[in-house]
């Protein structure tokens, strides 16, 4: 109850300023991805795990190259494919072996020493497939 009250004295700003990422990015119209540079799956939101066709608990105990399809020798890292793949169509594996395509953005997450990528997707499967009849 004294959460609620002092939820209603705060100002917008102050709102958005106390709101978890985590939360945030939960709440955002379209999948979300994070992995670390090692290739760990850190954060993925439920827009993101059903593209997928798994509940999130699942995505979380994938690797990154379990997800994408196309992805060039174990030798780079997952960041560095990541980046290579912003702003392109990616291939992604759905739960039911079939694939997904969607275009991956960029990673919000920029800076030389991030050990995360963050990217969202769109999911273009059904658009591509009609483009091809």
């Amino acid at each position: 109850m004294e959460r609620r009250r002092n939820a209603q004295t705060q100002t917008p700003m102050e709102t958005l300023q106390q709101l978890p990422a985590l939360v945030a990015l939960e709440r955002i119209p379209v999948p979300v991805l994070a992995i670390a540079d090692d290739g760990t799956i850190l954060f993925a939101n439920s827009g993101f795990a059903a593209m997928l066709g798994y509940t999130q608990q699942e995505v979380l105990a994938l690797e990154f190259r379990q997800i994408f399809g196309e992805v060039p020798p174990a030798e780079e890292s997952a960041l560095s494919v990541m980046h290579s793949l912003a702003n392109l169509v990616v291939s992604l594996e759905h739960r039911d072996g079939s694939t997904v395509r969607a275009l991956m953005s960029k990673s919000a997450l920029e800076r030389a020493d991030d050990r995360v990528a963050l990217a969202t997707f769109q999911d273009l499967t059904e658009q591509l497939w009609l483009d091809e009849r």
